[in-house]
């Protein structure tokens, strides 16, 4: 009768709630997230193009980091990902928290993007 849905397909219908409303335009292109285990990923895409304007992750030889699944390391890609941003001249971006909470890695991704420039 009632299937039961595993995470992976929870965030799934989650991410798929919030893209109905999020959408990157060239002026305003959109920061989306994906967090796995180990790392966490950032980029800035404008979906009118299709085209993914800016990215950075843990696993990016600028960011130095022993274990790329905690805080700090979020926070260290917000931090890049604002600032190649900014390099680029975009300074407005839509989140898009890809289903995730807004907690803990995602949050601190997000806090570090707006201290070093982004605008959300």
């Amino acid at each position: 009768m009632f299937k039961k849905l595993d995470k992976k397909a929870i965030r799934r219908r989650s991410h798929l709630r919030v893209r109905k409303k999020v959408f990157g335009t060239p002026e305003i292109p959109r920061l989306c997230v994906y967090r796995s285990e180990k790392n966490i990923y950032a980029q800035i895409v404008d979906d009118i193009s299709a085209v993914t304007l800016v990215a950075a992750s843990t696993l990016d030889k600028a960011v130095e980091v022993k274990n790329g699944g905690n805080k700090e390391a979020a926070k260290l890609v917000g931090e890049m990902i604002a600032k190649k941003a900014v390099e680029k001249g975009i300074k407005n971006v839509v989140f898009d928290r890809g289903g995730y909470i807004y907690h803990g890695r995602v949050k601190e991704l997000a806090d570090a993007a707006r201290a070093a420039g982004l605008q959300f």
